[in-house]
């Protein structure tokens, strides 16, 4: 693998690691995915990475849950600095299932500025794209039937394999 290969890679980590830690409240881990000085720019929300991660610890919680889908996605690289554009779905839902406000999906683009720091690629800049929205609202079903279910907390099935077999 080239540097330029690593590097891509990295950030392509990097833009997962976020997803995942909002999918599972991991407000820490979405503070470590933006560098000191990072900024990011939502729908509804636009400031320094500590006000975002403020602000998302009283917007997630009024959700059951989130899943970022990440498609196509490129970097760039130059020197310590990168630019990046990840294509993705993002669906929310929520009590009461027929709120639309808690029940959609919104095709978005993150467009990123990156910088290498010494704990490796960070975002210095989020744009946080939305392309489209679509209300989910009264399309939600229950499960059909017993079975492995994600929660957002540490008894996530991840979070238990993890501990499991890395010892974490």
């Amino acid at each position: 693998m080239t540097e330029a290969d690593a590097d891509r890679h990295a950030i392509h980590d990097t833009v997962l690691r976020y997803c995942r830690a909002v999918d599972r409240l991991d407000y820490d881990g979405i503070r470590a995915v933006y560098a000191d000085d990072g900024v990011d720019h939502h729908t509804g929300f636009s400031g320094p990475a500590d006000d975002y991660v403020a602000w998302l610890r009283g917007l997630l919680p009024r959700l059951d849950g989130t899943m970022h889908i990440v498609g196509n996605h490129l970097a760039e690289v130059a020197g310590d600095e990168a630019v990046a554009e990840t294509y993705g779905t993002a669906v929310h839902w929520g009590t009461p299932r027929d709120d639309p406000s808690r029940n959609f999906t919104s095709g978005f683009r993150y467009v990123d500025h990156f910088v290498r720091t010494t704990s490796g690629w960070r975002i210095r800049e989020r744009w946080a794209v939305r392309e489209w929205t679509r209300s989910d609202a009264g399309r939600l079903v229950a499960p059909e039937g017993a079975g492995p279910r994600g929660t957002r907390d540490d008894q996530d099935p991840f979070a238990v394999l993890r501990r499991t077999v890395l010892g974490d």
